[in-house]
């Protein structure tokens, strides 16, 4: 039968057998000190006293985000001092897309401020909660981020859309990943149309890009089947009528050619729907190739091949914005009558 071991410690200093008990340690239960552990006491005589512990460093200040903005805005200021901002603007602020298209969706009735279906116009601050289709998303205010754009060379057979029910190939399947935004297409070629496309990840640039009074100049290298007379070549160039309206070239240029196909290089300032093939149909002429090698200061690199992209440097992205902002007039306030 085993016997039962008893709670023993070896002691090499002990004698008769090398063991002995462990001590018990006495335990007043009658003692009113308190069971959590205090601050130590003094050190005795004759010893240093501790160092005193190093102050809790104090927790960052809530700069905001998707589910809680805190007290403070993205910018900085007390939520008290934040500026409020259009409510298309800080979409595309944010990447949704540029702000025209901002302008239809809430026309539509797609987007929401706290619950209620936002209006035109409507101002927002940090802690307004928005969503889109039913889905919040993550807005910025004014932010000091430059943004980022892309020159690429779109080849003819993709369509300038991320969705396409034909499911044709898409000019974004080429731009570059990026984390926390998305791709915006300045202005639009159709799906037979190549040549320059811009992108930037700011929906305020793009429509700064975009707008009437930027002025922007778009140059095409056009290939016409049939002959264009001078007769047609002065109309085009002092205006024809379109189903939406007047359209004329800023410039016509005889660029060379033989047989049936000839090449001219035209220029306009504005960007409508198919409106550079629509001009010539309307002389009777029939567009069979229509390249864009120019959007206002940017130019087609002949080194840029088809299907490739450019990004622009921080520095020439800044110079940019400068000079958007000295092109675009701001809106004449209406004076006060007498």
């Amino acid at each position: 039968m085993k016997t039962k071991r008893t709670p023993l410690r070896q002691s090499p200093k002990k004698g008769e057998g090398g063991f002995e008990k462990r001590p018990e340690k006495g335990v007043d239960r009658n003692s009113e000190a308190p069971r959590a552990r205090g601050p130590r006491s003094a050190a005795p005589e004759g010893q240093a006293a501790p160092a005193a512990a190093a102050p809790r460093r104090k927790p960052a200040p809530n700069t905001g985000g998707r589910a809680n903005r805190g007290a403070i805005a993205r910018d900085g200021r007390p939520l008290a001092e934040a500026k409020p901002e259009r409510l298309q603007k800080v979409l595309a602020q944010a990447g949704i897309g540029s702000r025209r298209e901002m302008e239809e969706w809430i026309a539509a009735g797609r987007i929401s401020v706290n619950g209620v279906t936002a209006e035109l116009g409507q101002s927002v601050v940090p802690t307004d909660k928005i969503k889109i289709g039913g889905r919040l998303v993550n807005v910025r205010f004014t932010t000091t981020r430059t943004p980022r754009v892309v020159m690429y060379h779109k080849p003819e057979g993709e369509i300038v859309s991320r969705d396409d029910p034909e499911g044709r190939p898409s000019v974004f399947n080429a731009l570059p990943r990026i984390r926390g935004g998305r791709w915006i297409a300045v202005g639009r070629l159709d799906f037979n149309t190549s040549g320059l496309l811009l992108f930037t990840t700011s929906g305020e640039l793009a429509n700064k890009l975009t707008h009437p009074s930027s002025e922007l100049v778009r140059d095409y290298a056009v290939r016409v089947l049939g002959e264009l007379t001078l007769e047609a070549q002065q109309q085009l160039l002092k205006g024809i009528e379109l189903e939406d309206g007047p359209a004329s070239f800023a410039s016509l240029q005889d660029a060379g050619g033989e047989g049936a196909n000839h090449w001219y290089r035209v220029t306009l300032y504005e960007g409508r729907n198919r409106e550079v093939r629509r001009m010539f149909e309307a002389v009777g002429c029939t567009v069979s190739r229509l390249i864009r090698v120019r959007y206002g200061p940017f130019n087609l690199p002949p080194q840029l091949k088809r299907g490739r992209v450019h990004e622009l440097e921080e520095a020439e992205v800044k110079a940019l914005i400068r000079e958007l902002e000295k092109m675009i007039k701001p809106p004449e306030m209406p004076t006060e009558s007498a």
